[in-house]
This record gives structure tokens, C-alpha cells and sequence, in this order.
């Protein structure tokens, strides 16, 4: 390995500039003689619920943070957004019949594509971007927005711990119910990162060791850049966010390359189209793949295509926009003879307010008084409960 970035630039887009190369060199050689975070027999269990899911005989629900914070990586924390994501999957089970396959947003999902990587404050100082705790921190001063490799390490340290107390939950629980496995995904976008921590599999290729489930963002989508090239060469299920600029002809590129059809779970294609755009765009997208759209779990993300800012200056999300591409997902994928196999959202445990209910809300000038998202609006508890209660009914 040398001091120089393992990646180009223009072929790995939205890495950060990090403050020192040769740091980043040494920090990479330690995370490559680190254990794996997850084993490789529970990424290929996953591939065969994902499987599953895809075939509509279960249903994924992935729920977690936007941006995970490090201070969050205690046992208290992570546990009630562990009990939170299984209560919401019991009560999906319970409404639609189907079985549910439970997936955070938990242990890995510590960095973040930026639209801008710059930001002005209010004095007019200039910022480098957030870009999430294994980068560098929120707060606005440039000690705190410098990226720094030593985070990396960091991320895999508390990445760590949340794993070990999922485990400690998941088996603690075993012996008293049926078991559910707690999954754990996050965006694959630190790439350094990701390959760092590559490990061989039982079966002579390689995986991510980062997490179970791996997804490439909207952003990082390009079938010739770098970040798609690293999810065909692991054997994790892996995801790809599908969002309303993304041409049939690269979908069907994408499922090419990282589809396997001996595997049906092997790759998701997660829509994050909004709801204004999801019917037409995913229509033509399904029409455009013809068979070769069975091949693969298709996911809604009903968040992302419909952030937007209140009269206050904050983004947020209203819950009937998230309902409305709810219902033109699913209403898309039965006029082609697909099921729905999954929904992601992005959640919060405790009771902020930083969606609304209905879109009329966003109009208000007053402040939304529990804002406490590092980077985008989560869901309520009571807001995720009713958009899994009311997905559930259309299924």
C-alpha cells in the first residue's frame, strides 16, 4: 500500500479529503489486520431471506438511523432501536400474514453523500460538509469539519460494539421465542473503508466483513465507477438505490453486473423516486427490464425522493408523501406481476418531531421543537408504526 489515495477521484465519487494520506495509509493497514465485523454464513443466510422476499414469501423491513452518531454505540441506545425495528416487524407480521426479515440502518451507517461538500453559516464562514461520524463531526468550526482517517477506526470500534449487543439480544432472546436475527446495512460509500475490511468467504470469493447487507447510494450509482465495481466483487447481498434521473438502461446495466439469478437475493434495487415521479419512472424502468426485473428484491425507500424544507428552514418529510410513493411502488410492481419485498425508512426511537404528518404542516413558520437528526428527518415512533401499520393493509 502507498501513500497515495487507493482510489481515483473521478471513479469514486463523494470520498473525503482526507487531513493526512499517510494517516489514512497507516489506519488502513490497521483495519485490514482487524477481524471481521460480520461472518460471512450470516451474509449468505441473509441472501436466501432476501430470497425469499423476493419471491413474496416474506418482507424486509429495514429501519434505523439517517446518519448513526458514535455516541449512540452503547447498550442502552442500541437495544431500544433494536426493540423498536422488531416491534415494528411483529406488527407487519401480524397485519399482513407475511413473515418479516428485520434489518437496521444500525452499525456501519456512519458516513453520508452530500449534495454540496461545502456549507455557509450565517457569519459567512465556510465549512466543509458533514459527512458523518467516520469522517468528522457536526459541529460548526473547522477543527470539527476536518476529516480525519483516525475516525475510520473509530467507526470500526463502534460498529463493534453494536454488533456485539445485537448478538447479545438476538441470543438472549433465542431460548424464550422464536429466534429473529437482527440484521445490520449501511450505504457502502467510504470505499477505503469497505475494502479494508474485505475478508474471504468459505467459498473461495471475498466479502464485506463492514455488515451483512451493503447498498450503493444514488449518488454512487455509475456501473463504470468504483463503488459498483466494489459490490460485484464481494459476495454480500448488496443494494443499489434507484432514483428518478436513473435511465432504464443503466438499471438494466446494474442488474447485469451485480445480479445473480442462481441467487434471487443477491441484489436489491431500492426506489427512492418520490411521489410524484414513482408510477412513470419505475413503470418505464420495470417495462424497459422485462424479465429480468423478477430477478431481483425490489425495495421501496419512500424518504429520500421526498425531503423537503418547511417554512422554518428545516427539512423534513410529510407522511402522506411517504404513503403516496408507498402506494404507487406497490401499485406499479402488480401491473407487472412483481411483489414488493421490502421498505426502508429512516427512523428515530425516541419522539422527535422532525416530519410532519400531512404536507399542508410543512408550510409553518414555526420551528419543529425536537429536531435532533445530525443530517435528514426521521420518522417519529408513532409516524413509522403507522406508515409500516398502513403498508402492511395494502399487502
Amino acid at each position: 500500500m502507498t501513500a497515495t489515495r487507493l482510489l481515483l477521484p473521478a471513479r469514486a465519487l463523494q470520498q473525503p479529503e482526507w487531513a493526512s494520506l499517510d494517516e489514512l495509509k497507516d489506519v488502513l493497514l490497521s483495519l485490514e489486520a482487524k477481524p471481521p465485523l460480520v461472518d460471512a454464513t450470516a451474509c449468505a443466510d441473509l441472501t436466501a431471506e432476501l430470497g425469499r422476499a423476493a419471491r413474496g414469501e416474506a418482507f424486509v423491513l429495514q429501519a434505523g438511523e439517517c446518519a448513526e452518531r458514535f455516541a449512540d454505540a452503547n447498550p442502552e441506545t442500541v437495544l431500544a432501536k433494536a426493540d423498536q425495528l422488531h416491534r415494528l416487524a411483529d406488527e407487519f407480521t401480524d397485519t399482513s400474514g407475511l413473515p418479516t426479515v428485520r434489518m437496521g440502518r444500525i452499525a456501519g451507517q456512519y458516513a453520508k453523500p452530500r449534495s454540496n461538500p461545502t456549507e455557509t453559516l450565517s457569519d459567512g464562514t465556510v465549512l466543509p460538509v458533514y459527512r458523518g461520524d467516520a469522517v468528522n463531526a457536526p459541529e460548526p468550526t473547522l477543527a470539527a469539519r476536518t476529516a480525519l482517517p483516525s475516525r475510520l477506526l473509530l467507526a470500526y470500534r463502534n460498529a463493534g460494539n453494536t454488533l456485539s449487543t445485537l448478538l447479545e439480544r438476538d441470543l438472549g432472546l433465542a431460548g424464550r421465542t422464536a429466534p429473529q436475527r437482527t440484521y445490520a446495512g449501511h450505504e457502502a460509500l467510504l470505499l477505503e473503508y469497505e475494502q479494508a475490511l474485505v475478508r474471504p468467504d468459505a467459498d473461495g470469493g471475498r466479502y464485506g466483513s463492514s455488515g451483512h447487507f451493503l447498498w450503493i447510494g444514488d449518488r454512487t450509482r455509475q456501473p463504470d465507477h468504483q463503488h459498483v465495481q466494489f459490490a460485484a466483487s464481494v459476495s454480500n447481498p448488496v443494494g443499489v438505490k434507484i432514483g428518478p434521473r436513473a435511465s432504464a438502461e443503466e438499471v438494466g446495466t446494474l442488474v447485469r453486473m451485480l445480479g445473480d439469478r442462481r441467487r434471487p437475493g443477491r441484489l436489491s434495487l431500492i426506489v427512492r423516486m418520490g411521489r410524484e415521479n414513482i408510477v412513470p419512472h419505475l413503470t418505464s424502468v420495470l417495462r424497459a427490464l422485462g424479465d429480468e426485473a423478477a430477478g431481483v428484491a425490489w425495495i421501496c425507500d419512500p424518504m429520500h425522493g421526498n425531503t423537503r424544507t418547511n417554512g422554518a428552514g428545516q427539512k423534513s418529510r410529510a407522511v402522506d408523501d411517504v404513503m403516496a410513493e408507498i402506494e404507487g411502488f406497490v401499485s406499479a410492481l402488480r401491473a407487472h406481476g412483481l411483489r414488493p419485498a421490502g421498505l426502508m425508512l429512516e427512523t428515530a426511537h425516541r419522539p422527535v418531531t422532525e416530519c410532519v404528518d400531512t404536507a399542508a404542516e410543512l408550510a409553518s413558520p414555526t420551528p419543529l421543537p425536537h429536531y435532533e437528526s445530525a443530517c435528514d428527518p426521521r420518522l417519529s415512533p408513532r409516524q413509522a408504526r403507522q406508515v409500516v401499520a398502513r403498508t402492511a393493509a395494502l399487502l
